[in-house]
């Protein structure tokens, strides 16, 4: 079963979550039939790791993990891929697999300019 992992930073303030909650919300009302975790690098629950362990559990035998980022920093350049790398080895069996950053499609940032444009 294919599953996805929406994946951001994290932060101390637990309502920067929100958003992401949303997204979350989104994704499962329009594809009820494949599993959505959220994920964070730092300060937030759960991990990469324990998404996938998650998944896992709930019978997923692919996770795409969708970076929640606008850009590829050095997080996502430096500690992602340790991460990625570290739950593809630990977890074998199943597929695990990235997407570039949102923020680099142009889809999304054509959003962000209709967004803006509205705001005129």
């Amino acid at each position: 079963m294919k599953s996805l992992i929406l994946f951001g930073h994290g932060a101390r303030d637990a309502r920067w979550r929100e958003p992401f909650d949303r997204l979350a919300t989104l994704w499962k009302a329009q594809q009820p039939d494949t599993l959505v975790e959220l994920a964070f690098l730092e300060l937030m629950q759960p991990s990469l790791e324990g998404a996938i362990t998650s998944l896992l559990a709930a019978g997923a035998t692919e996770v795409v993990v969708v970076p929640v980022f606008f850009g590829q920093g050095s997080h996502l350049r430096n500690d992602f891929p340790v991460l990625l790398s570290a739950c593809q080895e630990k977890f074998p069996k199943l597929a695990v697999s990235a997407t570039p950053a949102v923020g680099e499609d142009e889809a999304v940032l054509q959003a962000i300019v209709d967004f803006s444009m509205r705001s005129l």
